[in-house]
């Protein structure tokens, strides 16, 4: 299973084209005493003769690592931070960057952020259990290694203290800070621009991939505001770029132009594109999600590494509509395992279902072949022959897929296969 963490530690060094999302190393120069570096995340630091403006703080577990990067540039304190958004890798490392004894800093946020801290302690189990399947392959992760995952159910341990609506404008050490909210990966998500130094902060709206708007086990994402903010962020012409994920962009005020406003484009089509075939008579989610094209991109800042354009379709719809498919009989729909059972038994039994699979994966259709290894899994859940044909199928899916969460949500699938869980 792919492993996130030496991933980007195998990228380190490379060009942000190269590594994209998973670009790791700094710190970066992206304008006097403005220092970028990144481990998993990025994190930038404005040092002003008041003290250092921090803009994000890394996961807890990778917060040191990235403090000490900026602790080669600059000893001063931290003044403020603020976080882009609630989530581990942005939110939670802000300890290792304060000194021994220092008092705790301004720390802003949006005001939705307290409430997405509630819900992390309301669905605790869930949400370790699929913040698991997502970066280790399996929910079990979360119980084998609780310590990994205890930040994704609980508020950091230094929390906003200063909460802001719309916008906010500080300054500090000669240095004006535009705070800035615009839904998008989370609905309490900032950007950040220093207007002198024409720096720009956007947390995870950018991200050098597909943008994070569809993410298939996760809260609502909201591709149009999100498109907007980009838009907004372009017409401010920065000329360097401090990203949530991937590597800066450092004086290139073209390129970080087009970069900004490509991907607006990106979401903007998926959303309008979308939303016809929704007018088109309300039609089922699937035939939505097939029917709307996905624009392409030879850009490396749109490339599907991480999240996967057809998941932000699915967001998009769930955004205007309700949870039913459109499909009639998944509306008060049979048990998995009662269908399973039928299917197989037409098929002649849950193995030649399996064997059908295999035929189909062999030709390439691999959604297909896909739906009947389901059945056949969950007709004979104990079948050992079955187990395997399964899990070999979903091991050759992840191997094929771009998309980091695709990647990991197969190889869980193969894992629980194995063990004869067709439901996790």
């Amino acid at each position: 299973m792919p492993n996130p963490t030496l991933k980007f530690q195998e990228m380190a060094g490379k060009s942000p084209e190269t590594a994209k999302f998973f670009w790791s190393g700094g710190p970066v120069e992206l304008a006097p005493h403005c220092h970028f570096q990144s481990f998993f995340s990025g994190v930038t630091a404005f040092d002003t003769k008041e003290g250092i403006v921090l803009i994000d703080s890394g996961l807890d577990r990778l917060a040191p690592q990235i403090a000490q990067m900026l602790r080669t540039k600059t000893q001063n304190p931290i003044h403020t931070a603020i976080f882009t958004q609630g989530h581990v890798d942005h939110a939670f490392g802000l300890k290792h960057f304060l000194a021994k004894g220092q008092p705790t800093p301004r720390v802003i946020a949006h005001k939705n952020m307290p409430a997405r801290f509630q819900r992390y302690a309301l669905t605790a189990q869930h949400n370790a259990a699929l913040n698991a399947r997502q970066f280790g392959g399996a929910a079990d992760r979360a119980q084998e290694r609780p310590e990994d995952y205890k930040s994704f159910t609980q508020p950091p341990d230094i929390p906003p203290n200063l909460l802001y609506d719309e916008r906010l404008d500080i300054s500090v050490g000669g240095l004006t800070f535009q705070i800035r909210h615009c839904p998008g990966e989370t609905d309490d998500h900032s950007w950040i621009f220093c207007p002198e130094l024409r720096v720009l902060c956007p947390g995870d709206l950018f991200i050098w991939g597909v943008p994070n708007a569809g993410n298939p086990q996760k809260v609502q994402r909201f591709a149009k505001d999100w498109a907007e903010g980009l838009r907004q962020m372009a017409a401010l012409n920065p000329v360097s770029l401090g990203p949530g994920h991937g590597g800066p962009v450092s004086q290139e005020p073209k390129k970080l132009r087009a970069m900004l406003t490509e991907t607006a484009e990106f979401l903007e089509t998926i959303h309008a594109r979308t939303v016809a075939a929704m007018n088109n008579g309300s039609p089922p989610h699937l035939d939505i999600v097939h029917e709307v094209e996905i624009p392409k991109s030879e850009s490396p800042w749109l490339q599907p590494v991480y999240d996967d354009a057809e998941f932000i379709v699915r967001n998009i719809i769930r955004l205007y509509g309700g949870w039913w498919s459109g499909r009639p009989s998944e509306l008060k729909p049979a048990t998995r395992e009662a269908l399973a059972e039928e299917i197989a038994a037409l098929a002649g039994g849950a193995v030649k279902l399996a064997e059908r699979a295999e035929a189909l994966a062999k030709k390439g259709e691999m959604r297909l072949a896909c739906h009947l290894a389901d059945s056949a899994l969950e007709a004979e859940p104990d079948n050992k022959e079955i187990q395997e044909k399964v899990a070999a199928l979903y091991d050759r899916r992840a191997e094929e897929e771009e998309a980091l969460m695709s990647i990991n949500i197969y190889n869980a699938a193969a894992v629980y296969a194995r063990q004869g869980r067709p439901f996790r």
